[in-house]
């Protein structure tokens, strides 16, 4: 085996633990994240469909001699989406803050003091089996003392507010629809992407294909991105290792 290789074995060990990650950084040097393509979304990796409890199914009976059918949405058509892919604009408007703050003072005294001045007699032997003297009734003192104070504080302000359009991916059995938006803008070499996926009700969709987010069951909005500023803010892996597993 070379000299070298027990050398080199750590670089590999670290080149390993890096992953796809630094080789995605390595191949962007000297030009900006490049853009996804347009695909499926039913064709991802970790796209699965959406099960959900449906109510039991009932048939509509049949009128004779009627022009409205029981349970139409519209006498005439309706050119809201409603069918695999349609697409609806999802309005994003977040507003969320929070004010969080903990204060605890613990303080601990404690003292013990243990001695033996009279033991059968016994006690006058040891100065013979100790090299100075001692007293018996003082042979072991112990004081403690403890002092904890912590002080937490958390303050949160989020906003977020954007439009994205979304494609219909799926139609559950009891009309939901789930809708899938994607949205990906760079700013030079700054790659923002937004993902928003839930299910919708087929009434909250207005009359110009758009539906509120608050409007979404099972909503999951992602708001992120990759480029040169976010490799800067993100942790070293060797830091992210070291807080996960270091117990102080």
């Amino acid at each position: 085996m070379s000299p070298r290789l027990p050398r080199l074995l750590p670089l590999l060990a670290f080149t390993a633990l890096s992953g796809c990650g630094v080789m995605s950084q390595l191949s962007n040097v000297g030009r900006p994240p490049p853009l996804s393509p347009i695909t499926n979304p039913t064709s991802g990796r970790g796209w699965r469909p959406v099960v959900m409890p449906m109510p039991t199914p009932r048939t509509a009976p049949n009128q004779p001699d009627s022009l409205w059918r029981s349970g139409s949405r519209a006498f005439f058509k309706d050119n809201r989406a409603s069918r695999v892919g349609d697409i609806v604009t999802v309005l994003v408007n977040i507003s969320d803050s929070a004010a969080l703050k903990n204060v605890t003072t613990a303080t601990r005294n404690g003292g013990e003091s243990l001695g033996v001045p009279n033991f059968f007699g016994l006690e006058a032997q040891l100065p013979n089996l100790l090299t100075h003297a001692v007293n018996p009734s003082a042979l072991v003192a112990t004081t403690s003392s403890n002092n904890n104070t912590g002080t937490g504080s958390i303050q949160r302000n989020e906003a977020v507010t954007v439009s994205l359009a979304g494609e219909i991916t799926q139609v559950l059995p009891n009309g939901n629809l789930v809708v899938v938006a994607r949205q990906e803008m760079r700013v030079n070499s700054e790659l923002r992407v937004l993902k928003v996926q839930g299910i919708i009700r087929p009434q909250d969709i207005s009359s110009d294909n758009t539906v509120q987010s608050d409007r979404m069951a099972e909503a999951r909005i992602s708001y992120g991105g990759r480029g040169t500023l976010t490799y800067v803010q993100t942790p070293r892996y060797g830091q992210q290792i070291l807080d996960a597993i270091l117990p102080f």
